[in-house]
Parts: structure tokens; C-alpha cells; sequence
């Protein structure tokens, strides 16, 4: 069993993917979209990660893109929640 990574590193790694993609996590939180549980699991997915010590320099070398790496283990849950903002707009 691997060893999960400190839940806060993994929390700031979540919001700037989050920004990074142009998706709201705190926003969907605030509108019902994303709940208690659901946050904590996209939190607990990246921490058990294995590409996530690669996550911040290829956060770093992005300002803005369209989707989360294929590696992301959240990549389509960023993206339903991309779509349910766009279409709150």
C-alpha cells in the first residue's frame, strides 16, 4: 500500500488545478455542485496520486488550460464541474 501525501499540499495542488483549468472548486462548493464528501474524496484521489510529485512544475509551466492532465485521477471530475459552471453562466 502506498503512503498518501500531506492533505494540505494535496488541497493547494486541487485549488490551483482547479484555477488552472478554469474551474471553481470553491465556487461548486458554495453552489451545492460539490459537497462535504465529494471534496474530500477529489482531495484524498490526489493524495494517493502517483504523478502528483510531477503535478506542481507542470502547474508552474501553465497558466491557464482547457482540461487536467489524462494523468490526473480527477480529471473528470474537474471537467463536470467545468461543464456545470458553464452552464450556471
Amino acid at each position: 500500500m502506498s503512503r498518501l501525501g500531506n492533505i494540505m499540499t494535496h488541497l493547494r495542488l486541487v485549488l490551483r488545478m482547479g484555477q488552472a483549468i478554469g474551474t471553481d472548486l470553491v465556487g461548486a462548493y458554495r453552489k451545492g455542485h460539490l459537497n462535504h464528501e465529494e471534496w474530500a474524496e477529489i482531495v484524498q484521489q490526489c493524495r494517493g496520486c502517483a504523478w502528483a510529485h510531477d503535478c506542481p512544475e507542470w502547474l508552474e509551466q501553465r497558466d491557464q488550460v482547457d482540461q487536467a492532465p489524462s494523468t490526473c485521477p480527477n480529471r473528470d471530475r474537474f471537467a463536470a464541474l467545468k461543464a456545470q459552471q458553464l452552464e450556471d453562466a
